[in-house]
């Protein structure tokens, strides 16, 4: 079970947790973060979201102090709105991607990919246009043109393959020094720069701020939030439709990200 008290940090994942399946944030929830804000607990958002949509996160959650995007690989302070600070920015370098890549379709054959690697609003993903991919825009280029430089990270998924099973195959045969690997719930395992995971991203707010991991208290829904789940001292909380691999790890569940339960959660703490 969770720490008693008040924690001094918490940190959310966006989509399927604080965010309804209808792409919205209720408001109810943005009323409940901004009082956890005004009893001097930071908020931070920590989400797989790219840099290229960074307006959309803070819309989403515009308490945020912090941004942890990209699975932790870009760290904003965004205290200042209108003069956000970066504290972290990685990337993985194209050959080790193209590499990466590689093992996997010798492992498992040919893979549908895409790459993000433009930070700027909207920037599109380039790689393979896929009707499964449903979220934003790819521009259809050829792999070797899209991975001539540093990227922010890769995206594979398989015609046939559970998702879960490729995540598995991947984490058996890429080296984390070489890549982390994770999923995020869109049916493609997300591949990183080494080093980089939501944890990872946290640690930087926390030293930012003086925090301590026993003071911080985190909610998630996927498995690339499991990094965060382990690394949080203070609590960890899974949505009701979380997957079942954070559900097992998680101290208390509470209700759906339809069903506001980041919010109704903080609602009742900050009531004790």
């Amino acid at each position: 079970m969770r720490s008693s008290g008040l924690p001094k940090l918490i940190a959310t994942d966006l989509d399927g947790t604080l965010v309804r399946s209808d792409e919205t944030v209720s408001e109810f929830t943005r009323a409940v973060l901004e009082r956890v804000k005004a009893a001097g607990i930071h908020v931070v958002g920590a989400t797989g979201r790219g840099p290229r949509l960074t307006e959309l996160v803070r819309f989403d959650i515009p308490s945020a102090d912090f941004l942890v995007m990209g699975g932790g690989s870009r760290v904003l302070d965004v205290r200042v709105p209108d003069h956000p600070a970066v504290l972290r920015d990685e990337r993985l370098d194209g050959a080790v991607l193209a590499d990466v890549l590689a093992r996997l379709e010798r492992e498992l054959g040919t893979l549908s990919v895409l790459i993000e690697a433009g930070d700027h609003h909207e920037a599109p993903l380039w790689g393979d246009a896929d009707p499964n991919w449903r979220y934003d825009a790819v521009e259809a280029r050829v792999r070797a043109e899209c991975l001539t430089g540093p990227v922010i990270k890769g995206f594979a998924r398989h015609p046939s393959c559970d998702v879960d099973d490729v995540l598995a195959t991947a984490q058996r045969i890429i080296p984390p020094d070489l890549a982390t690997v994770t999923q995020a719930g869109l049916g493609y395992i997300e591949i990183c720069p080494p080093g980089v995971d939501k944890a990872s991203g946290l640690a930087f707010v926390a030293t930012a701020l003086g925090v301590d991991p026993g003071d911080v208290l985190v909610f998630g829904d996927m498995p690339n939030d499991l990094p965060m789940f382990r690394w949080a001292g203070f609590g960890r909380v899974a949505v009701a439709n979380a997957h079942p691999q954070l559900r097992a790890i998680a101290d208390e569940i509470t209700l759906t990200n339809d069903e506001d339960g980041v919010a109704v959660y903080l609602d009742a703490m900050l009531k004790l």
